[in-house]
């Protein structure tokens, strides 16, 4: 069975940092193309950023590039999300998400496997 277990999410002032982090378990983790995803109240789930099987490909939305930097620990099942110079906007429920294969997708419909989200919340 498929885990994905998301860590590290919380209150933050604007301009802060937060590192979520994501443990996966019951997959060929070092196979797996990894990403994350955000969605905010009322609001329908974006692709935040995505990464290769061995870390060598990653690809960012628009609004995070320069700001947020994913990667991965293969050793350690674990893929990572840092968040840097957060802004109100950035409030969101964060998902990890698992693909079948190695390649980096920015399309939802392309991950297997989701977790259940943490939440960063960012004041102003």
């Amino acid at each position: 069975q498929v885990q994905l277990v998301e860590s590290g999410g919380g209150l933050v002032q604007a301009g802060g940092s937060l590192r979520l982090s994501c443990a996966a378990s019951g997959l060929t983790f070092s196979s797996a193309a990894m990403g994350w995803f955000r969605q905010a109240p009322g609001k329908e789930r974006e692709f935040v950023a995505t990464i290769s099987w061995g870390g060598g490909r990653t690809y960012y939305a628009d609004s995070m590039k320069g700001r947020f930097t994913i990667s991965r620990d293969n050793a350690k099942n674990t893929v990572y999300l840092q968040m840097d110079s957060l802004k109100p906007e950035d409030t969101a429920r964060y998902y990890c998400a698992a693909k079948r294969d190695g390649f980096p997708s920015k399309e939802q419909m392309s991950y297997a496997y989701w977790g259940q989200g943490t939440q960063v919340t960012v004041s102003s």
